[in-house]
């Protein structure tokens, strides 16, 4: 047997640290970003519910540890950037779990939600055996035609029919000056954050090698609703062509988040609103014209998509198959509840309190017996265990939307990925 010399250790101490070098991957980074659909309102006492269909039990499976516990992602790291509406907030950072949704009382406080970054962590470790990084920034309330607007599209403009309402209310300057100061505010904050991070990569992520180096490689965008409700905006008078300053705003603010990031072909997703569902009757409920502009907005969000400049790079997902209709069902009933919760109150003449007796223990042991009479056992049973808070325009606060929507936006990243690493060489 040959002996062992110092030499031949020290050889091979080389040649492992060589191995160990080359074995290191290099820190994969993705933006999210958005409002309360990005924020996150899925309650993570409502994950049992998830484990109740068949089709999404195996998803509450990477989402539980083996304690039972909501997983802690060993590789995923996040900072999430969050606050009130028009207010920078704050961060919470840290490795990945439940509780980076929604923060009711301090943004760097962990609370009781998770938002679509929760399962888009867990589907991107295992895909990549490297570590992750993912940078958060949401607000409930905000719009892209103001709030995000990015800098190349320019100022905001009034059109005709809004200066013509405002200017019969007195308001038109006032309005003005009011959007002139929000226009791209909650883009900046987006933007500031994303490089205070990206500076700092050690702060949040302790263990980053730079040797090993970053790849940004990917942005989520989810938001919508304050956009497809704002009638002066994008005015009925227009027609079907009432969102398309949508799209216009949209592809520019693709275009200037790779130009600010100085990444051209920056994977993008659009996770396109799914309040609605897929409008099965009776599971919503919505003003009289809303199903006609939800079918409208939608496109207009997947627009960007299908515009050659952002062939295989733009992917819209589609978040309406998550919507639970049965849950709007139910919901449609506990409006019945709420409405006479209103007529106890306020003593209604034609009501069971029209005297003003009632106790306020009494009003609520009435509305317990009337929601009794109108939902079954298996509804009241079932709204308890899916809904946390949020109502229909945050998918009831239910975790099983927030879960599979975020899951499915990891995958559609993939699927580009995995598209652009086959595609041939030019």
């Amino acid at each position: 047997m040959k002996r062992i010399t110092r030499r031949t250790l020290g050889v091979l101490a080389v040649l492992c640290c060589i191995g160990s070098v080359s074995a290191r991957k290099p820190l994969k980074v993705y933006i999210m970003a958005g409002q309360s659909n990005m924020v996150g309102t899925g309650g993570i006492d409502t994950f049992d519910h998830i484990g109740d269909d068949p089709a999404t039990a195996p998803l509450l499976g990477k989402m539980r540890g083996p304690d039972g516990k909501p997983r802690v992602c060993e590789r995923v790291w996040i900072s999430s950037l969050n606050g009130k509406m028009n207010q920078y907030g704050g961060e919470g950072f840290g490795k990945l779990t439940a509780g980076y949704g929604v923060r009711r009382q301090d943004p760097a406080k962990a609370d009781e939600f998770i938002g679509p970054e929760y399962t888009f962590g867990i589907t991107m470790e295992e895909s990549y055996d490297g570590p992750i990084l993912i940078i958060k920034t949401a607000w409930g309330g905000q719009n892209l035609s103001v709030d995000y607007r990015s800098p190349g599209s320019g100022p905001y403009k009034m059109n005709p029919y809004q200066k013509n309402v405002l200017s019969e209310k007195g308001s038109l300057e006032k309005v003005r000056e009011q959007k002139k100061e929000a226009t791209g505010r909650n883009y900046r904050y987006m933007m500031d954050h994303v490089k205070k991070v990206m500076g700092d990569i050690k702060r949040v992520y302790p263990d980053y090698d730079p040797e090993a180096g970053v790849e940004l490689s990917g942005f989520v965008w989810f938001q919508g609703w304050n956009d497809f409700s704002d009638k002066m905006t994008y005015p009925d008078e227009l027609g079907d062509k009432r969102y398309d300053a949508y799209s216009e705003v949209l592809a520019q603010f693709i275009r200037d988040v790779r130009k600010d990031l100085k990444a051209p072909g920056l994977p993008f997703v659009i996770g396109v609103m799914g309040v609605y569902g897929d409008y099965t009757p009776g599971a919503f409920r919505a003003p009289k014209g809303n199903v006609e502009r939800m079918k409208l907005f939608r496109k207009a969000m997947e627009a960007p998509a299908g515009m050659k400049e952002f062939d295989g790079t733009v992917v819209a997902v589609q978040t309406a198959p998550f919507f639970e209709d049965e849950l709007g069902f139910i919901d449609a009933k506990q409006l019945k509840v709420k409405a006479m919760g209103t007529r106890l109150a306020k003593k209604d003449p034609n009501g069971p309190n029209a005297d003003g007796a009632m106790t306020l223990e009494d009003r609520r042991a009435y509305l317990k017996n009337y929601r009794a009479e109108i939902c079954t056992p298996e509804e009241i049973e079932l709204w308890d265990r899916a809904t946390s808070i949020g109502g229909f325009i945050h998918y009831y606060g239910s975790a099983k939307f927030h879960a599979q929507a975020g899951q499915a936006f990891a995958k559609a990243l993939l699927e580009m990925s995995k598209t652009e690493s086959s595609a041939p060489a030019s």
